[in-house]
């Protein structure tokens, strides 16, 4: 019982991650599409319009998240913040400033498939889902010759990173000029910094051996990013609390493209998670960096 709970904490979204937000709420012009991964599963998102020659996709955060951000109105153990994240915020400006922008929900989130079984890979297997949403631009009767630009959150940056590792990837993509990378974290890093006890991480360990074949520790996104071939900024919090200082900066000195480390500071919150999450939160509330970056490569 014990190791299916923090399981489910660890690795699996479903119902923890619904959609709650929507468009029309920030006054935005937009349809409901939907497109097909390699391995088809079906991905449900926002087509937000704006200019026909430059497209952002925005990739979210895993487990908690869905394309419109995370939200308190479903019951969970804990609060992961205080208020919700709302990803329509950057969606606002991005449109603001032109650009059309593309949200979805990737596997086992908000109103897209499931997958492995519900279980997320914190990148490797949602890299289908990034070359999936860039394919669907990249053939899109208006967008097809667009610009696109990658904003990658968490899970969408380790996503991202490894979509550019496969044959079939990224890298056959002329079209995608930059990418904006926020709080790199694979799996392994992820569960050193959340400090669980032995006994209730070897139960959960079990829990997900029984249940998926997936390699959590081996099969992570980090040796791709040499692969990445696009201008890349990094945001990272200082105060987040699963920060790994040297994992973040190996990611930075192991791209081989034009890149930017951004260093943001925070003041601390209640515990590790709200100062991760709050980096999130931030996107929301300071488009000047994104929009410079964005605006430089597109």
């Amino acid at each position: 019982m014990f190791g299916k709970m923090i399981a489910k904490n660890l690795v699996m979204a479903g119902e923890a991650a619904p959609l709650f937000d929507n468009p029309s709420n920030y006054n935005l012009q937009y349809e409901n599409v939907s497109f097909q991964a390699s391995d088809g599963v079906n991905l449900k998102g926002w087509l937000i319009k704006g200019d026909d020659d430059k497209v952002i996709i925005q990739s979210h955060f895993g487990l908690y998240c869905c394309r419109a951000g995370y939200t308190n109105d479903i019951k969970r153990i804990a609060k992961g913040y205080p208020t919700d994240v709302k990803f329509l915020r950057q969606a606002k400006y991005l449109n603001d400033a032109g650009y059309s922008v593309l949200m979805f929900d990737m596997r086992n989130h908000g109103e897209s498939d499931p997958a492995m079984d519900g279980f997320a890979s914190y990148g490797p297997e949602e890299a289908k889902d990034i070359i999936a949403s860039v394919d669907f631009i990249s053939n899109h009767s208006v967008y097809k010759n667009a610009n696109i630009g990658l904003f990658s959150i968490c899970m969408g940056q380790g996503a991202s990173v490894s979509a550019y590792g496969r044959e079939d990837g990224l890298k056959n993509y002329s079209n995608i000029k930059c990418m904006i990378s926020v709080q790199p974290l694979d799996y392994a890093h992820f569960i050193d910094k959340m400090k669980l006890p032995g006994f209730l991480l070897k139960r959960a360990d079990r829990f997900i051996k029984k249940n998926t074949d997936f390699d959590y520790i081996n099969n992570t996104w980090r040796p791709y990013v040499k692969d990445v071939t696009v201008p890349t900024l990094i945001i990272q919090n200082k105060n987040d609390g699963f920060l790994d200082k040297d994992f973040v900066d190996g990611v930075y000195n192991d791209l081989q493209v034009e890149k930017e480390m951004m260093w943001i500071e925070i003041p601390d919150k209640k515990n590790q998670g709200f100062n991760r999450m709050a980096a999130y939160d931030w996107l929301g509330t300071h488009s000047e960096p994104v929009l410079k970056w964005f605006n430089k490569y597109m």
